[in-house]
């Protein structure tokens, strides 16, 4: 039926659909500036900033979001795991899970199981938690360090990602910011690394 609404609402028109889809997308970037509070945002930085680890967690439309915010930590020298395990399999990241570490988790709108289990595991072992959500943030924000929200797609017309990924952006720069050294010299050294990579094969040691 979404696809049957897109297809009807948007036809042939290019510029329609262009001004659609740009309109959709930059309403639900305000909501994000507007909805979030500072308070909430400093908790979720210092969360970051004080952890060992960074577990970022995110399935189905919520993976794009957590697996760029654990692949982009890393480059800036943060330690940090993605999960996207579920079920029985979920148990065992669960075990990685240490007091001082970080569980960033996006989930714009189901109470899913797995979420109740992980924010619970972080409360048991120590560690804090950071909630990036649409619908959640009431039912869940008594029990975690911060909520962030990102609302997400009325329409679906725009990616149900794209706030939780703007979001991510805004984590990452802070904590750029916060450690300026570390991000630069781990950006070095990706760099170097990737260099080598390139080399020509002549050039390597067998």
């Amino acid at each position: 039926m979404r696809l049957k609404q897109r297809i009807a609402h948007g036809g042939r028109d290019l510029a329609g659909i262009w001004g659609d889809v740009l309109d959709e997308a930059q309403e639900r970037i305000e909501q994000t500036r507007r909805l979030t509070d500072q308070e909430s945002l400093r908790a979720a930085v210092a969360a970051l900033a004080d952890a060992g680890e960074v577990h970022c967690f995110g399935i189905a439309a919520s993976e794009a979001a957590a697996r760029h915010l654990a692949l982009a930590l890393g480059r800036i020298g943060r330690r940090s795991r993605f999960l996207d395990a579920t079920g029985f399999a979920f148990a065992d990241r669960l075990l990685g899970l240490r007091q001082g570490d970080t569980v960033v988790i996006f989930q714009p709108g189901r109470a899913l199981t797995e979420l109740t289990v992980l924010i619970e595991r972080a409360r048991a072992v120590g560690a804090r938690v950071a909630l990036v959500t649409d619908e959640l943030g009431e039912e869940f924000g008594d029990r975690v360090d911060a909520v962030l929200t990102a609302p997400h797609t009325p329409t679906g017309i725009t990616s149900e990602a794209l706030t939780a990924l703007v979001v991510a952006d805004v984590l990452l720069l802070a904590l750029t910011t916060l450690d300026e050294e570390r991000a630069v010299d781990t950006s070095h050294q990706l760099t170097v690394l990737r260099e080598q990579l390139l080399s020509p094969k002549g050039n390597r040691r067998g």
